[in-house]
């Protein structure tokens, strides 16, 4: 065990600690990219211990974890072949417990990824279906159709995967599986037993050897209701999807099975806790996932898809917060993650005005003129957005390196590129150009073959300009980004209180002011003019100039 893994001063996890997750911030770690400890270019499990002491430092309550499953890497290690194991390349279930240990012993809690939507075509049960033929018991916990035409040679529909390409992949004995996502990624039959036994038994897995919580991907997805004649693409398009009737997604019997997960989480104590990707077409339908018989908790990807516009930050903020009143919960505020652009670069650029921030051209550096892409002012932006979303009662989720101010990197060579979505040929949203920019590895030094991320060069390269966001030249700038965030993330387990919040009047539109209960206020300037505070206001985080919050800056008081 390294030195990183020895236990420190900091509290342990205790029972009577059973709502930590209210008010967390967690930092989701990117396993294979965060850091490499055996230097073949992979980030891995040791690498993530060995820097046990930079996420206690960094003030973080939880890390989540995404896959660090075997995988064939179709999807980023989200195509799991055995949802029980370490991916030997990234290390063995012994380097997953000091793991665990490690962090605990920093008062640092426990989240892992849990993908039940689908499995790799690897993963022993798909590969039991395919053996067993069909008809078979096996391939009944898949989704397989008999395809159209004379022999079943023609799928079962004309359906389009997320990734580009046809839905349904062909067996060659005249059946066909659906896979919403990667042809590696079959989809599972959640109604069938088996399914849920599979799952039952991987929570109790990871419970039993310390985590304590789980995220779950694609949530909204599980449970389908396919009719023997199945409808076209176009007519799934036309469908509404706030019945909870839709053949596919947001089904009301999906919380079905998430009340069965819940009696699991519930033998545990503390309670493992849980949170939802779900992808809902509206608030309330978001906030099913979010209760107590259920999951527990909801991402909020609503900031996330706005602009940097004070009028879409307040209604967004206050929707929420009344979702979570009625539910019980508590909001999830995020603003970039393993999915999306680095908001540092979205804010750089013109506005969205609604449209989803998935990649494409448009957010992509390499993909828009240079003279589109303002990075200072991206850069401001993301650090004001930053600040006001820890301010908010709830919880943070942050992705690696936004506290180092990391922008997307867009000059990706066709050959180095990992995503599916490139090497399929995306939705018009993602523009065939695929995620790898948000998911290149981490640079910790300012020199050095892959900037300190290990011994050897990164799976995906970096360029020339993260050695001015490395870690260790951050760390030596009181100024920088990575020392706010640890400043901002100290002050608010100081301030953290309560779970609402106070508008005050600011008298300018383009400025928001609110207070928690505590007296804490957070005021954030998204204008370009300055915002005077009164004689004698004095922020404990952020610079004022001339007694004027800055343009699109945020500052916080103390009550």
């Amino acid at each position: 065990m390294t030195d990183a893994a020895l236990a420190t001063d900091a509290p342990v996890i205790r029972s009577e600690d059973a709502a930590w997750w209210r008010q967390a911030v967690v930092y989701q770690v990117y396993p294979r990219s965060f850091a490499d400890a055996d230097g073949d270019g992979l980030g891995d499990i040791r690498g993530v211990v060995q820097k046990a002491d930079y996420l206690a430092g960094l003030g973080v309550d939880a890390v989540w974890l995404s896959p660090f499953y075997p995988s064939e890497l179709a999807d980023g290690g989200y195509d799991v072949a055995d949802y029980r194991d370490v991916d030997p390349r990234l290390g063995t279930l012994a380097d997953f417990d000091d793991l665990v240990a490690a962090l605990h012993a920093r008062g640092i809690k426990v989240i892992v990824d849990i993908v039940p939507n689908h499995s790799s075509d690897r993963h022993a049960l798909f590969q039991a279906a395919l053996a067993a033929g069909k008809g078979s018991p096996e391939r009944d916990r898949y989704i397989f159709r008999d395809g159209l035409g004379e022999n079943g040679e023609l799928p079962p529909a004309d359906w389009a995967s997320v990734f580009g390409g046809p839905a349904w992949e062909p067996v060659g004995d005249g059946q066909w599986y659906f896979h919403h996502f990667a042809t590696e990624q079959p989809d599972f039959n959640w109604d069938n037993p088996d399914v849920h036994a599979e799952f039952l038994h991987t929570l109790r897995f990871w419970s039993d050897r310390g985590v304590d919580g789980f995220r779950i991907d694609v949530a909204h997805a599980l449970s389908k209701d396919l009719p023997a004649v199945l409808p076209s693409q176009a007519e799934l398009d036309a469908m509404d999807t706030t019945t909870g009737h839709h053949p596919l997604f947001d089904r009301d019997d999906v919380q079905d099975i998430y009340r069965e997960w819940r009696q699991v989480f519930d033998e545990y104590d503390p309670p493992r806790i849980a949170v939802a990707e779900a992808w809902v077409a509206t608030a309330e339908r978001r906030a099913r996932y979010a209760t107590p018989e259920g999951l527990g908790q909801a991402f909020n990807f609503d900031l996330l898809e706005a602009d940097f516009d004070a009028a879409q930050f307040r209604d967004i903020v206050a929707d929420n917060l009344a979702q979570s009143a009625a539910t019980g919960s508590s909001s999830t505020w995020v603003l970039s993650n393993h999915d999306v652009v680095r908001h540092a670069t979205r804010y750089g650029l013109a506005p969205r005005r609604g449209n989803p921030a998935k990649q494409g051209s448009a957010w992509i550096i390499a993909g828009a003129p240079a003279d589109q892409i303002e990075l200072a002012r991206g850069s401001r932006r993301a650090l004001a957005a930053s600040l006001f979303l820890l301010g908010l009662p709830g919880s943070a989720y942050l992705y690696q390196g936004e506290e180092l101010g990391l922008h997307e990197v867009g000059d990706i060579a066709p050959e180095d590129r990992q995503d599916p979505a490139f090497f399929r040929g995306a939705d018009p949203d993602r523009d065939g150009l695929g995620r790898d920019g948000c998911r290149v590895p981490l640079p910790w030094t300012g020199t050095g073959a892959s900037y300190g991320f290990g011994t050897a060069g990164a799976h995906i390269p970096q360029p020339a300009w993260f050695s001015d966001y490395a870690v260790a030249v951050e760390d030596a700038d009181p100024a920088s980004s990575l020392n706010t965030y640890r400043r901002a993330l100290a002050l608010r387990h100081e301030l953290q209180t309560g779970e609402s919040l106070e508008w005050l009047e600011t008298g300018r539109a383009d400025v928001l002011r609110f207070v928690r209960p505590n007296g804490w206020q957070v005021v954030t300037n998204f204008g370009m003019e300055p915002y005077p505070l009164a004689a004698g206001e004095a922020p404990v985080l952020g610079g004022l100039v001339d007694g004027a919050v800055p343009a699109e800056t945020t500052v916080w008081l103390r009550g």
